[in-house]
């Protein structure tokens, strides 16, 4: 059907126009509001325009209705007015306003076109083109799209319209293009936002194949172009990498972005500086495109990198070269440089001109360190970059750069860490902490314990890996005078650990040098010191090791446990017990709690020392005293654990001590030389421990016991006595003391032996026998010290004693008597005494020998007639006629025990000189008795006969003489 037809046929234009009259008059006072309902009004608009549009398709002839006419341009001031109003500013806040607005255009467009004469010359199809295309981009900003497809579809044939005006003299020939351009640019940026890639890329061709008209373009409107092509190009770039295909967002991107360069391109001489920000931008975006599609077309990483280095040659010499904009072209010349694999002297050059013209804060160093981290392969390369950056840092007049050579540092540690090379990466790390030493600068504490946490956790790993002299190192550079803030508390943990990496590599003398390094105030230092000497055989050593350990700050008990185990698997017994001793001392100090567990430790302690001394070749003086102050203290716990009633669970451990005292006592006996006083005080340690022993109620008290107590009574005392005749026999001064001292503990000796045979157990009859014995033997040695003291009357006191004991052996007088006898000093009121008791003894017990009957007679008889008093020769006649009797039983020669000739000889001597004296005396009785003892006498001597009859004939004449 054709045009004419179809006007015939429309609906009545004067009702669109009554209608679009209608929504004029409602909406013009809206629009002069801030506050009207602009969503309203943007509906009212839009069907304006639609009332519009109907006007335009079907508007009669204007030489036929000049009424129409009028109308026209009543329709075209009303479209321009809404237009002039679209574009005014005002300050509404509302998000539907640039909506209405966009539609305000619309409406004004449509207006516009509805008055505009049926055949329009250049001019006004050139107007009414970039109206169009104004119209459609502000709908399309604001997100309607359809709205704007629309539009810019049905002007399309206003461009073939003005495509096909004759301009002979080319009077419109820049307008045209003008309004050309910009139709396709803003038909080309709606399909795109609508996402009708077709229509775009068939607008950008139209636009690229117009080269006539772009090159009539102006500056500006070249600008905006290219404006617009780089926007969509950036908006692919976006897109793609959001939803993954970067590769092909990419590359779709590269035509857009090229399309924009070549279009900005001539402008290049120009001297407007918007123009070169704009074609640093364009080649900015070509050369990141070019970068990203390289995955699909690897040709454009090549040209990536020309564009970015033409972009660079484009910058003005006098821009700041640490501007955000230049930092953005070094990075991305790092990111080319990396994806096609640039030698290492180039990715240097690269990351060195980043880090000159930084700006150091958190972003930057950050970025640094992220890029690094993709580039851990080429160590000498990452390390050579936190080098510089470091160096920068220090050379920085910012002092904020200082803030960040922890992070430096501490990549930097994690870096060297992978290096397979380790002395390569100890170099590296000393060159790093050379820069903090020689620019005097102190690494904060905080800083410094994240660094030294660092080493000591890659040292550890070596140690795990048995690597011992890396992991040395590792924890040794942690002692660098860099970390100074923390280095009382850090170098002496740093050295131990080295330390111990030494000693399981073997390396003793280095470990060795290395702990001397260690400040000599923590307990840990010393036991490092103790595992070295220890692993080195010098037992010496370790023994002082130990000491200084204990008296050190930081002491542990814990150290100890694991010493003893050390000396124990090592071997060296003298080691060990310097270390029980030492957890010993520890236990004590613990107080009660410890008392049973220093028992304990003392049973091996005391145990140890005997192992060491049934050595070949021991030193016994010096263990001997030693062995006796752990029994001494085993003593003093054995007293504390009964004083405070806490006995349960040591009565094994108690019998134990006294047992191995006991023994030990009696095996120094025949084995030690000159160690009396030692065993004495063993024997008197044993009998406490027994003491204590048998008081518990857990404990019976058996005979075996309290034979035991006395034999160690006993064998303490005697001893004593031989070392104190072993030093008197060197003419010590000064003895009285000493000896008063062992004459009491003799005193108490025979109390203690005593008071148990008193006891409720009774011993049996062979060990009475034994406890009488050492009764015997103290009596002696009470006898022999109070002679040496010149405590006559003890002695006395002492004979009584004996002499009241049951069962008392007649050796015991005889060894008084022969003490007595030979001290000078000694008064013969002690000596008769003796020699009485013994002679009592042997006639009471019959156990005395002729001979030394006879000795101490003879003796006894001379002290009685040297008195010369009457009652002392009554005596003397009495032991005369006993000594007769004996004689009678004992006087063949063929008995053993037989009288000795010459104590019969002076026997009948005294008996007749003692008579004569005694008849001169007028004493008759008394003679008569001597005579008669001495003619019995002569029975039992040679020449008896002869010897009577002249000793009565003696007698018989003096009787005759005193008669008269």
């Amino acid at each position: 059907m054709s045009e004419r037809k179809k006007r015939k046929l429309s609906p009545d234009a004067h009702v669109a126009y009554s209608d679009i009259q209608s929504i004029l008059a409602r909406v013009k006072p809206q629009l002069k509001s801030k506050a009207s309902d602009w969503n309203r009004l943007r509906e009212d608009l839009v069907h304006l325009s639609t009332l519009a549009e109907s006007i335009t398709t079907y508007r009669p002839r204007v030489k036929k209705d000049d009424q129409w006419s009028q109308r026209a341009d009543e329709l075209d001031n009303e479209g321009v007015m809404l237009w002039n109003a679209s574009v005014v500013d005002r300050d509404v806040a509302d998000e539907t306003y640039p909506s209405m607005c966009a539609a305000m255009r619309l409406a004004g467009f449509r207006l516009i076109e509805a008055g505009m004469e049926r055949k329009p010359g250049i001019q006004t199809l050139t107007h009414i083109l970039q109206l169009a295309s104004k119209a459609g981009s502000s709908l399309a900003d604001v997100g309607d799209n359809a709205l704007a497809a629309a539009v810019l579809g049905s002007a399309a044939k206003y461009v073939d319209l003005l495509t096909a005006a004759d301009d002979p003299q080319n009077q419109h020939s820049r307008a045209r293009a003008r309004a050309i351009v910009l139709y396709y640019s803003s038909r080309m940026e709606a399909a795109f936002r609508e996402g009708n890639d077709g229509v775009a890329d068939f607008m950008l061709e139209k636009v690229s194949e117009s080269d006539q008209y772009l090159s009539l373009l102006s500056l500006s409107d070249r600008r905006k172009l290219a404006g617009k092509l780089l926007g969509i190009g950036k908006a692919i770039l976006r897109r793609s990498t959001q939803d993954g295909s970067t590769g092909k967002g990419a590359r779709d991107a590269v035509k857009w972005v090229q399309r924009a360069f070549s279009i900005i391109e001539p402008l290049e001489n120009t001297a407007d500086t918007g123009d070169g920000l704009l074609r640093r931008s364009v080649l900015r975006t070509l050369a990141r495109a070019y970068f990203l599609s390289s995955t699909q077309d690897p040709e454009n990483l090549a040209r990536a990198e020309a564009s970015l280095q033409e972009l660079i040659e484009s910058v003005d010499s006098t821009m700041d070269h640490t501007s955000p904009e230049y930092q953005q072209l070094r990075w991305m010349r790092v990111a080319i440089l990396k994806r096609r694999k640039a030698p290492h002297a180039a990715l240097l050059e690269a990351f060195k001109s980043i880090i000159d013209h930084m700006e150091f804060s958190e972003n930057t160093i950050t970025d640094i360190l992220q890029e690094l981290r993709s580039l851990g392969h080429d160590h000498d390369l990452v390390t050579t970059i936190h080098l510089h950056c470091l160096r920068r840092a220090y050379e920085s007049q910012n002092s904020t750069a200082l803030v960040y050579l922890d992070r430096l540092l501490l990549s930097l540690i994690y870096h060297c860490s992978k290096d397979d090379d380790h002395g390569r990466a100890m170099q590296d790390l000393s060159a790093a902490l050379n820069l903090f030493a020689l620019h005097e600068y102190e690494l904060p504490k905080i800083p410094t314990t994240a660094c030294l946490t660092l080493l000591w956790q890659f040292g550890d790993r070596y140690y795990h890996a048995k690597r011992w002299t890396d992991a040395a190192d590792w924890f040794l550079i942690g002692t660098h005078s860099a970390f100074v803030s923390m280095a009382r508390i850090s170098n002496a943990k740093c050295l131990r650990k080295a330390a111990l990496c030494y000693v399981q590599g073997g390396e003793y003398a280095r470990a060795s040098t290395t702990i001397r390094h260690c400040p000599p105030t923590d307990a840990a230092t010393h036991y490092v010191a103790l595992l070295i000497a220890a692993n080195q055989g010098l037992e010496d050593e370790a023994v002082v090791a130990v000491r200084e350990m204990v008296n050190a700050s930081n002491f542990n008990k814990k150290m100890l446990l694991l010493a003893t185990r050390l000396a124990s698997d090592a071997g060296m017994k003298t080691l060990l017990l310097s270390v029980l001793e030492a957890l010993l001392d520890a236990s004590v100090r613990e107080g009660v709690e410890a008392d049973a567990e220093a028992i304990t430790l003392v049973r091996c302690i005391i145990r140890l020392i005997l192992r060491m001394i049934s050595e070949p070749g021991a030193n016994i003086a010096a263990f001997v005293p030693m062995l006796l102050r752990h029994f001494s203290t085993a003593l003093s716990l054995a007293e504390a654990l009964e004083a405070k009633q806490n006995t349960a669970g040591v009565t094994k451990d108690i019998a134990w001590l006294w047992r191995t005292a006991y023994n030990t006592a009696v095996q120094g006996c025949s084995e030690w030389e000159n160690q009396e006083d030692s065993i004495s005080d063993l024997f008197d340690t044993a009998r406490q421990l027994l003491n204590i022993y048998t008081r518990w109620s857990a404990v019976d008290s058996e005979p075996e016991l309290q034979m035991y107590m006395i034999n160690a009574s006993f064998a303490r005392t005697a001893a004593r006595v031989f070392s104190l005749r072993r030093r008197t026999s060197h003419h010590l001064e000064d003895q009285a003391d000493l000896l008063g001292s062992i004459a009491q503990e003799i005193t108490a000796c025979k109390e203690c032996i005593c008071s148990i045979i008193a006891g409720p157990n009774v011993l049996d009859d062979q060990d009475a026998k034994h406890a009488q014995s050492f009764l015997s033997t103290l009596s002696v040695f009470a006898v022999e010290f109070a002679c040496r003291l010149k405590t006559w009357d003890h002695i006395l006191q002492v004979i009584e004693d004996t002499n009241s004991m049951r069962d008392m052996k007649i050796g015991t007088f005889e060894a008084i008597a022969d003490i007595l006898w030979v001290e000078k000093d000694c008064p013969v009121d002690v000596l008769f005494p003796a020699l009485e008791a013994i002679l009592h003894a042997s006639l009471d017990r019959a156990v005395l020998s002729i001979e030394k009957f006879s000795r101490w007679l003879r003796a006894i008889c001379t002290i009685l007639l040297s008195r010369s008093s009457p009652a002392d020769r009554t005596k003397a006649i009495g032991y005369v006629e006993q000594a007769v009797g004996v004689l009678q039983d004992h006087s063949t020669e063929s008995d053993p025990q037989s009288y000795p000739m010459d104590e019969r000889q002076w026997l009948l001597a005294t008996a007749y000189n003692t008579g004569v004296e005694c008849l001169h005396a007028s004493l008759l009785n008394e003679a008569k008795r001597w005579f008669e003892a001495a003619t019995t006498i002569c029975r039992f001597v040679a020449d008896g006969e002869s010897r009577s009859v002249k000793i009565s004939k003696t007698y018989a004449q003096l009787l005759e003489r005193y008669a008269r």
